[in-house]
């Protein structure tokens, strides 16, 4: 008894320092995944995971550490457990388990969870792209194969990434070791802090060996994505919070990311780093580029008015070398993901990265063109073979020569991500053409030599044009951009309409509709559909004129005057909700309400007939046991203005 007793005893201390040892390894996980230590927080949570423990959390946390890190397919497996144990996530979930099921070319699962995502949250931009644009892949194709892409040359085992140009030089950030890059290491990745390098562009095209830039500039942590003025004199840079040997920090200990200016003295040698006034230890605020004439700074931040997780924003720059009030780049541009690495081309267009947008996986380059009210317009994602089923950023052209470089993590690399080189074959050209059919509003009949005006979205006037014999007109326009259409034609009302051209090359149809100014009426005229009058009279339930309805109502009780001989039967119907009985008993009492308040104001009783005809006149199929919406329930509760008499 006493070895069983103690076998067993045996048997619990162990069970019980195992539950002890995972309780710890999985706390150990808890305090690296919330210091952003990512490759820790993994080994700590795996190991806790393959003894077959399960936790929503625990999936979560994988998923999320991995897909921060970019690894999508390993993301991928652990969101795939979590939606197969919990599906019931908030919606952040469902668009993170879509862009891993891309990595995986899986784009039909990737589809249904971004319509899921959709129905959770409505509003948020990204279900919104993807709603209106369910062919993205089609229009994707059509931009693919315009580049030929090799490895830059350049490429280490290491993470190497965001270029620029300096001349007939290439500046780029690098994690690789060449014995005096300081030892420090970068607790999300692992791995060493970036430090900038330069490699020659030579005439054929091929890269010269890479060297570490100046020593003023890179330091101890992070340096990146550098930005030089046409003159070699200026240059713009990302670096951790850390400068003159002081590391800054937010309120949660963490160390963000500024940027930073320097100048080029007269020993050649960079000096003067100073941080730009718009940083925040609170923010980060990255990846620089200028506007053509280097008037306006371009960049990535998350500070407050970021409308995603990381947004672009612009700010002048002025003579003096002061700034203005950076202003966000808006809706047009920013999504609820991720919009970061701008580049501005010679050609005046912005290039950025994006992971809110519909695009192949993880981040894609998408490319805008700038019109000269600095509106953003024509925005479309470059293709295939630049973009692919990972990330992809970090565009840079030569708009003379075509060629250009760009970073990506795809599969096949050297490092965690590797520069690409690239030569652009065939510029990405948007055509677009608004056309329609103008007809009459009541009758349907087709309107020739209609006066047809095209205006941007300021109002300004680019095109007059006539409908043909056939009814038609057609304007070409760019694509992504607003306009106004006008319609006008003798006897009709002008009719004027707001409408946003496509972004992919292609057609859009938009008819439109004019409305005789004098109509004809007769007996068996319809007056609610003469005066164009709303059929929404009653709330349910309710046999009371609503304040909008009485509104409506003086437009016939202006006909009536006008015409003192005519009569008219008030028709007023229900939908089909409650009994017929009580429907019958409800559209009496909407009737004679109508008519008491057509008595009221001046029309004699003799002139008018009231009818309730219930829901036996439904004017759509919401009849009983069909499941309809309000709005289809609305359209059966109307009134009707039938002319019987006119002398």
């Amino acid at each position: 008894m006493k070895i069983k007793n103690l076998l067993y005893s045996l048997f619990f201390s162990v069970f019980f320092l195992c539950g002890f040892a995972q309780k710890a390894t999985e706390s150990r996980a808890e305090k690296d995944y919330d210091r952003f230590a990512y490759v820790d927080a993994i080994d700590n949570y795996e190991k806790v995971a393959a003894k077959g423990h399960q936790d929503e959390k625990m999936f979560q946390k994988l998923g999320n550490a991995y897909y921060f890190k970019a690894e999508f397919s390993q993301a991928l497996k652990w969101y795939e457990q979590l939606f197969t144990l919990y599906p019931n996530q908030e919606p952040e979930y469902f668009y993170r388990y879509s862009q891993t099921l891309k990595s995986k070319g899986n784009y039909a699962k990737a589809d249904q969870m971004l319509e899921q995502f959709n129905q959770k949250t409505n509003n948020d931009k990204r279900g919104i792209l993807f709603k209106d644009n369910r062919n993205y892949l089609e229009e994707i194709k059509a931009n693919s194969g315009r580049f030929q892409v090799v490895d830059a040359g350049v490429n280490s085992v290491f993470s190497d990434y965001g270029s620029s140009f300096l001349e007939n030089k290439l500046v780029f950030a690098s994690a690789r070791d060449t014995g005096g890059v300081s030892k420090n290491v970068f607790k999300w990745t692992n791995k060493s802090f970036t430090n900038l390098y330069w490699s020659e562009i030579k005439s054929d095209g091929e890269m010269g060996v890479p060297q570490r830039f100046e020593r003023k500039i890179n330091s101890k942590f992070h340096e990146s994505t550098p930005v030089f003025t046409q003159d070699g004199q200026t240059m713009y840079f990302t670096r951790n919070n850390f400068i003159d040997g002081k590391r800054g920090r937010d309120t949660n200990k963490n160390t963000l990311l500024k940027l930073y200016k320097a100048t080029l003295d007269k020993e050649g040698q960079w000096s003067d780093v100073a941080e730009l006034p718009f940083n925040s230890s609170e923010y980060s605020v990255a990846h620089p580029t200028l506007s053509v004439d280097e008037k306006t700074l371009y960049f990535a931040s998350d500070m407050p008015g970021t409308l995603g997780q990381s947004d672009l924003f612009r700010v002048i720059v002025n003579a003096d070398g002061t700034y203005g009030v950076p202003e966000n780049l808006g809706p047009e541009v920013n999504t609820e993901g991720r919009e970061t690495f701008p580049f501005i081309s010679k050609d005046n267009e912005l290039y950025f990265a994006s992971d809110g947008r519909p695009g192949l996986g993880g981040l894609d380059i998408f490319v805008a063109r700038i019109g000269t009210d600095n509106s953003f317009y024509s925005l479309q994602n470059v293709g295939e073979p630049i973009n692919s089923k990972q990330d992809d950023f970090a565009f840079l052209i030569n708009s003379k020569n075509r060629n250009g470089f760009f970073t990506s993590n795809r599969e096949g690399g050297q490092g965690y991500d590797d520069i690409y080189r690239f030569v652009e074959n065939k510029k990405l050209t948007c055509e677009q053409t608004l056309s329609g059919l103008v007809t009459d509003s009541d009758s349907g009949e087709i309107l020739t030599n209609v006066k047809m005006s095209l205006f941007d979205a300021n109002f300004k006037p680019l095109q007059v044009v006539q409908t043909d014999a056939q009814g038609r007109y057609s304007f070409p326009v760019d694509c992504g951009k607003t306009y106004y259409v006008r319609g006008e034609k003798e006897d009709y009302q002008t009719n004027e309409v707001s409408v946003k051209s496509k972004t992919f090359s292609g057609s859009k149809d938009l008819p439109i509709a004019l409305e005789r100014r004098i109509k004809p009426i007769s007996v068996g005229t319809d007056l609610a559909k003469t005066l164009n009058i709303p059929i929404v009279y009653f709330d349910l339930d309710k046999s009371s004129i609503r304040k909008d309805a009485a509104y409506e109502l003086a437009k016939v009780l202006a006909v009536m005057q006008e015409y003192p001989e005519m009569k008219i039967e008030v028709r007023s119907h229900t939908d089909s909700r409650q009994t017929a009985k009580y429907n019958d008993k409800l559209s009496n009492k909407r009737a004679k309400a109508t008519v008491d308040w057509l008595v009221k104001n001046g029309i004699n009783s003799v002139r008018l007939i009231g009818n309730g005809y219930g829901e036996s006149q439904l004017v759509n199929n919401c009849s009983d046991g069909v499941i309809c919406t309000e709005e289809e329930h609305q359209a059966n509760r109307r009134s009707e203005f039938i002319i019987v008499s006119m002398k």
